[in-house]
C-alpha cells in the first residue's frame, strides 16, 4: 500500500522537521569536520607550566587545570610507563618557549572536557594559533576527535606540507 503524503499543516509540518534531522545527522564529515570556526566560546588564562608537547597547566576558574590542544598530538615525554619517544622533548620544549608563564586565549569546540576532565582548546599566543605552529614545525601530527574537528582539515593540510617539507619529527623519527 503506498505511503500518503500528511494534509495537515502541522503533519507536513512534523515531515519537514523529520526529513531535515535525518538529512543532519547522516551527513557525515561533511558537517564536522570542515574548517568552520569553533563555537564553543573562548578564555584568556595565564599558564601555569607546560605539561608535554600538547598539553599544559593554566589558572582557570581559580585553579590549576589540564588543558588538552585539539587536533594535535605530539610524541610522549612524560607518560608514565613509557619510554621518551622520538621527538618528544623537541615538542615539550617548543611548547614551553611559546607559552610557560604567559597569558594565551584558549578557544573552545563543541566540547570543553574530554573523559579525563581536562579543558579541549585551542591555544592562541597573541594572534598565533599554538595548535597549528605545533604541526607546521613538525613537532606534532594530527589527531582528529569527534565532536572536535573545526580545523581538521586546516589542520590535515598543514601536516602534509610538513611532511613533505621533513620539518621536525618528520625528518628525525
Amino acid at each position: 500500500m503506498p505511503r500518503r503524503l500528511p494534509r495537515s499543516p502541522a503533519g507536513l509540518l512534523l515531515l519537514l522537521v523529520v526529513l531535515a534531522v535525518g538529512w543532519y545527522t547522516t551527513r557525515g564529515d561533511e558537517g564536522t569536520s570542515t574548517d568552520r570556526e569553533p563555537d564553543g566560546g573562548s578564555v584568556t588564562v595565564k599558564v601555569d607550566r607546560v605539561v608535554d608537547g600538547d598539553t599544559a597547566k593554566v589558572f582557570y576558574g581559580g585553579r590549576s587545570e589540564y588543558v588538552r590542544y585539539i587536533g594535535i598530538d605530539t610524541p610522549e615525554s612524560v607518560k608514565p610507563g613509557t619510554p621518551v619517544e622520538c621527538f618528544g622533548e623537541e615538542s615539550k620544549r617548543f611548547n614551553a618557549e611559546r607559552i610557560e608563564g604567559r597569558s594565551v586565549r584558549l578557544v573552545f569546540d563543541r566540547e570543553r572536557r574530554d573523559r579525563y576532565k581536562r579543558l579541549l582548546a585551542y591555544v592562541y599566543v597573541g594572534d598565533s594559533l599554538l595548535n597549528a605552529e605545533i604541526l607546521r614545525r613538525g613537532y606534532g601530527t594530527t589527531l582528529e576527535i569527534r565532536p572536535n574537528t573545526a580545523r581538521a582539515g586546516q589542520f590535515a593540510r598543514i601536516e602534509a606540507e610538513a611532511r613533505r617539507a621533513s620539518r621536525g619529527l618528520w625528518a628525525a623519527c
